[in-house]
């Protein structure tokens, strides 16, 4: 950061410090500016949870092996994307294998913006090539990047439970993923949380259940969206679900997304048509005046 830059950061604060400050005489308090300061600073932290970072590095290899056996199954990576940015935004996404032997993956990995490396297969290897590389990348990149906070090992190979180990004492949240066949327990039990593929299926086959009268097309669409979004949010055990952060939810599943082409002019009237046909329930925060979902509504049902 320039010297530039830090001195127009000064400024901004040291007039937010000044409108607070005034704020605060003006009501007879009689507070120190070391009050008035962490009371400015937090006054909208608890509105919105920060968003987590992802970075996902696939061991392809492995979840070959988890696989086999299984012709009419193939491996969906959208599906994997889908359930993980529900967690937050990824920002970097790799798969290692020797992609010889995998050609009819390889589109389908391309199209949703995957990093494919090549490690191509040795003869005579004691160590599996794509695996240290993988740590490698996996390491470098938590040292180097502060802002990724969890890291998602698309794995079941025991291998991998000293990487995870050293991510989590570099302070990182990790994530596993894998097939249930060729799991280890120790890496399972090594991660923070460790989702199966195969849950991913059940997931996918639970849909949600709207009125079926009084709901026009288009609304049926928007409100599918809306309520997958929570969902998803009740899913991963936010206790105060923001306006704002379903909304963000809803843009990492479906960038395009825009409430006004399903007829609402912002996103608040959307969720006050979802309260009125049952899906929600909603109170206004008396802080910032926003929107957010105390429960779901009687028309709601996921099945």
């Amino acid at each position: 950061m320039t010297n530039e830059m830090k001195k127009g950061r000064l400024i901004n604060v040291t007039r937010l410090f000044n409108r607070q400050s005034s704020i605060v005489n003006r009501l007879g308090l009689d507070l120190p500016g070391a009050v008035v300061l962490p009371c400015m600073l937090s006054s909208g932290r608890d509105m919105v949870e920060d968003t987590s970072t992802l970075a996902v590095f696939i061991d392809f290899e492995n979840l070959a092996l988890g696989f086999q056996g299984k012709k009419k199954t193939r491996f969906e990576i959208r599906r994997v994307l889908e359930r993980l940015v529900e967690k937050g935004k990824i920002v970097v996404k790799k798969a290692y294998a020797d992609w010889s032997r995998f050609p009819e993956y390889t589109r389908s990995l391309h199209e949703q913006g995957i990093e494919l490396i090549e490690i191509p297969k040795r003869a005579h290897t004691g160590k599996n090539s794509a695996d240290i590389r993988l740590c490698v990348d996996a390491m470098d990149l938590a040292w180097a990047k502060e802002h990724i906070t969890s890291f998602v090992i698309v794995s079941g190979d025991s291998d991998f439970s000293p990487l995870v180990a050293k991510l989590k004492e570099n302070g990182k949240h990790v994530i596993g993923l894998g097939m249930k066949p060729s799991t280890s327990d120790l890496l399972r039990d090594n991660c923070d949380e460790f989702i199966y593929y195969e849950d991913l299926e059940r997931l996918r086959t639970t849909s949600i259940k709207l009125p079926e009268t009084g709901i026009s097309p288009r609304q049926q669409e928007a409100f599918s969206i809306l309520m997958e979004a929570v969902a998803a949010l009740i899913r991963e055990n936010k206790e105060v679900l923001w306006s704002s952060m379903i909304k963000d939810t809803i843009r990492r599943k479906q960038p395009v997304f825009d409430e006004s082409y399903y007829g609402h002019r912002t996103f608040s009237a959307l969720l006050e048509d979802a309260q009125k046909h049952g899906l929600v329930e909603l109170r206004t925060d008396p802080r910032s005046g926003t929107y957010v979902v105390s429960g779901l509504g009687k028309n709601f049902r996921q099945g």
